[in-house]
């Protein structure tokens, strides 16, 4: 009996706990139905305000650098190199007219001899042959017909105007000659640099021969491309040439550069391949260092910014807030709770580093900075720096 009494009494104390549990629950509720919802999190976003103001536009671009000049130094007369000066070497410098290597000049000054004898000759043959045509002429006034004139031929105006052109040949024979003679002087026809030497001391050369490769050092040129959407915000010399916009140049090689120049032209024609206008930016005196500047190189790579256009009262704001280039985020803060706001914006022109906006945007407006996925608007958010979002409120209508 005892053990029947057990088994009953068994359910009856689990029925007796689970009620006490149950009452325990009524009589204390949990705590999120006693203090209610407090809603979705909020996103914390950076913003700054747009304001209106003046920009001036700088245009990227890079090219390599390029001599304004660059010729092949040609032998006009042959003969055996006789003298080669120090600045004929590659990488020295000379100045114009500068002798930079002689050709043997012996056989031209023989030459300039020949034809001053040959001017000689020709000189007193003309004056002979001047004497014979007006002894002819005081002849024919003596013995000839007083009624018939004489012919040119009685005179000797022919044999005289003959006398008169071999004093021209021989004339320009002898300028010929001192000019073959000059040339065996190879003279610098700018100041510049050896690129390459293609010649040396005692080696025969004929009429042609390249001897250096030289260009000039008064100014380097660099070509740069422009994209076409930079075009309209940029003032570039034409017809006239007036407008020359400044450039800087930055190179990378040997440490951190810089040059200052201009562009004084712009190409006839688009480039066929890149499908862009290219422009001309001249450096001058790109070969003297100066302080921690060292010179330029010719075919080093180079960045460049050219200046553009101010633009005024635009609105400029960071490219990294915008969205495929099309919309930005912006906070409505003149609701209870701020939220998002989706921008669709037009760009008139942008760098990797900013972007002028021609619509969608208004002074006053804040631009959210933070990076942000795909949100839609009406998104509540909480500004960086601020107070707590208000919480909501509970069943019972008080703030917790």
């Amino acid at each position: 009996m005892a053990f029947n009494r057990q088994k009953l009494l068994a359910p009856l104390i689990i029925l007796v706990v689970l009620l006490g549990a149950g009452l325990l629950v009524l009589t204390n509720p949990p705590e999120s139905n006693r203090r209610g919802q407090l809603g979705p999190p909020q996103t914390v976003v950076e913003t700054i305000t747009v304001r209106p103001g003046s920009y001036s536009i700088t245009i990227s671009s890079y090219g390599t650098v390029q001599p304004r000049t660059r010729s092949v130094l040609v032998a006009q007369v042959g003969g055996q190199i006789m003298e080669v000066k120090a600045e004929f070497r590659p990488g020295r410098f000379f100045n114009s007219g500068d002798t930079l290597l002689v050709i043997d000049r012996r056989d031209y000054e023989a030459d300039v001899k020949i034809a001053e004898a040959s001017l000689m000759d020709a000189i007193q043959a003309q004056a002979q042959e001047a004497a014979r045509a007006e002894q002819a002429r005081i002849d024919w006034q003596r013995l000839g017909d007083p009624e018939e004139a004489p012919s040119d031929l009685v005179l000797r105006r022919p044999q005289l105007q003959a006398a008169k052109a071999r004093v021209q040949s021989a004339r320009s024979a002898l300028t010929k000659a001192q000019l073959d003679l000059d040339r065996a002087t190879i003279r610098a026809p700018f100041s510049g640099r050896v690129l390459r030497q293609m010649a040396d001391l005692g080696q025969v050369v004929n009429p042609g021969a390249e001897l250096a490769e030289i260009y000039a050092t008064d100014y380097v040129e660099i070509r740069l491309p422009v994209r076409n959407a930079d075009l309209p915000f940029v003032d570039l010399p034409e017809a006239d040439g007036a407008s020359q916009p400044a450039v800087v140049v930055y190179s990378e090689l040997g440490g951190a550069q810089r040059w200052e120049g201009r562009v004084v032209r712009t190409e006839g024609a688009i480039d066929e391949v890149a499908r862009q206008l290219h422009v001309v930016a001249q450096v001058d005196d790109p070969f003297t260092a100066r302080g921690q500047r060292r010179p330029l190189k010719i075919g080093e790579y180079v960045t460049a910014e050219i200046s553009g256009r101010t633009l005024n009262n635009v609105i400029v704001i960071p490219t990294n807030t915008l969205y495929q280039n099309s919309y930005v985020y912006t906070v409505d803060i003149t609701a209870d709770t701020p939220v998002l706001q989706r921008r669709n914006i037009e760009i008139a022109w942008q760098n990797g580093v900013q972007a002028v906006i021609s619509s969608g945007l208004q002074a006053g407006d804040l631009l959210v900075t933070t990076p942000l996925g795909q949100l839609t608007s009406g998104t509540p958010v909480r500004l960086a720096g601020a107070a707590t979002a208000r919480p909501m409120r509970g069943a019972d209508g008080v703030a917790q």
